[in-house]
């Protein structure tokens, strides 16, 4: 049969709500008669959409031969399954069916259909199987961003503690930079995250949780090594290792040194904390950074006394997106951590 790519004939309406006795015959008629099918013009995605609510329909038929005993099985009138069946040969513009009598076969057209039908309905309920299980309240699953700075000590002692009362809940973990995360966010491929600073937007919602204090790291046979506290603003002169830009430490490290009077001099732009921290020991350096998990050697950590140097960090999710109950259990424990997020 040849379509003209012209015609934009409208399929027939998902809903089957008139008796169509004779319909399939009526319909084959139409076709044997060369009429062009609505089908063929109409967009791949408007046909799935029609067709997708008859699919199981076709596979009980197809499975029991029989539209009666089909009907019985699904609990739907033998009416509403012949009509179904009438409109979907109608919309695909093929014979699914032989009919004999009371009973039914497929053609060869109907058995190539099933074999997809079979496969994208088991698909189907493979995905329903999925969603269902992650939000289980005692087995689903959390997706959770955080930073980089965060996977060595925090995360794991929360999610140790959070487990205690929740020990089977699952988790998909994220570590990134902050814009990053929040990118992820939006997209639905986190449901939570911590990141710094705080992000403040209309279609987020975020909570502050604590704060961090940041220190100047310099290497250990640095002028300054010796001391235990310094203003930000007698590090003017030094060469800065940072982040990147895109990153909230970046960020915080260069609006302190804007507040200390000075723009830093960059040498080095990394990805990560501890990657800085050995490039401050290899004297390439200094660098505003957080406490390390496990002291380095080769640097001295001091504490800055002016600007206040700390990074807030808080947990941010989507405005409006409803929780399933195994995020909605852990955004209230981080919730409950607020002061006491962080690592003695």
């Amino acid at each position: 049969m040849v379509h003209q790519p012209s015609s934009r004939t409208r399929l027939s309406p998902s809903g089957d709500t008139r008796d169509t006795t004779g319909t399939a015959r009526g319909a084959g008629a139409a076709r044997g008669a060369g009429a062009t099918h609505p089908a063929g013009a109409a967009d791949a995605a408007d046909l799935a959409r029609l067709l997708a609510p008859r699919l199981a329909y076709f596979a009980g038929v197809a499975r029991t031969e029989h539209v009666t005993r089909a009907a019985q099985e699904m609990g739907v009138p033998q009416s509403t399954l012949s009509r179904a069946m009438a409109r979907l040969e109608q919309d695909l513009g093929v014979d699914l069916f032989a009919r004999h009598g009371r009973t039914v076969s497929l053609t060869p057209a109907g058995r190539a259909f099933l074999t997809s039908v079979e496969r994208a309905l088991a698909e189907i309920g493979r995905a329903a199987d999925e969603v269902r299980a992650d939000a289980d309240p005692a087995t689903g699953k959390v997706a959770f961003g955080f930073l980089h700075t965060m996977g060595a000590e925090t995360v794991p002692g929360l999610l140790q503690a959070f487990r205690a009362d929740h020990p089977r809940i699952r988790f998909s973990l994220v570590q990134n930079y902050g814009e990053a995360m929040i990118e992820r966010l939006r997209a639905g491929e986190l449901d939570l995250c911590l990141t710094s600073p705080v992000p403040d937007a209309p279609d987020l919602v975020a909570r502050r949780l604590d704060e961090q204090k940041l220190r100047l790291v310099v290497p250990a046979d640095h002028r300054l090594a010796t001391r235990r506290r310094i203003r930000l603003a007698e590090a003017a002169d030094e060469t800065f290792v940072t982040l990147e830009p895109g990153y909230g430490l970046r960020r915080i490290t260069d609006d302190l040194c804007k507040e200390a009077g000075f723009r830093p001099r960059v040498a080095f732009e990394g990805e990560e904390a501890e990657t800085l921290r050995g490039l401050v020991a290899a004297g390439l350096g200094v660098a505003l950074l957080p406490p390390p998990a496990v002291p380095r050697p080769g640097v001295a950590e001091l504490t800055v006394t002016a600007p206040r140097a700390v990074r807030e960090i808080g947990v941010a999710w989507a405005a409006g997106r409803p929780d399933t109950p195994p995020v909605a259990a852990f955004k209230k424990f981080l919730l409950s951590r607020r002061g006491n997020l962080l690592p003695a």
